[in-house]
């Protein structure tokens, strides 16, 4: 059972990433609102920035998703799923914003998606579903 849980943790949250970066990539002014609303504009106005990091944000969501490279991919994805972590405070402690103003329930399952990346980075030696195994296998010496 831990070995399907590992695996369905790391397909849905690596796809959820894959998603976020499609999404920057198909409707950056959907993503200029969303860095305006919740990160104070830091990434600026420009579309090339924002396609840019969609199509990164797209390739580690892939390298999630199948289990490559998961020493550097999961560090990263801890960090990207703690920007929007923080991004979306206010509504992680407050989800109903019944004393935040600006909060919303719909955005608590950020704490469970970085709870999920905490698990994932954790228990990376515990995951056997993942191509990084299939490729370090050892290959049988030929008679």
């Amino acid at each position: 059972m831990k070995r399907i849980g590992l695996c369905a943790l790391r397909v849905a949250t690596g796809w959820l990433l894959v998603l976020w970066g499609l999404d920057k990539i198909v409707d950056v002014s959907h993503g200029l609102r969303v860095t305006e609303a919740f990160y104070g504009g830091i990434l600026g106005g420009s579309a090339s920035v924002h396609h840019v990091l969609g199509v990164l944000q797209a390739l580690l969501g892939l390298l999630v998703v199948l289990g490559l490279w998961r020493r550097f991919a999961y560090p990263v994805m801890f960090v990207v799923l703690a920007v929007t972590a923080v991004g979306v405070w206010k509504s992680i402690l407050d989800p109903w914003g019944w004393v935040l103003d600006g909060a919303s329930v719909l955005f608590y399952p950020s704490a469970i998606i970085l709870a999920g990346a905490t698990t994932l980075w954790g228990a990376m030696d515990d995951d056997e579903l993942v191509l990084d195994r299939v490729l370090r296998k050892p290959q049988a010496p030929p008679d």
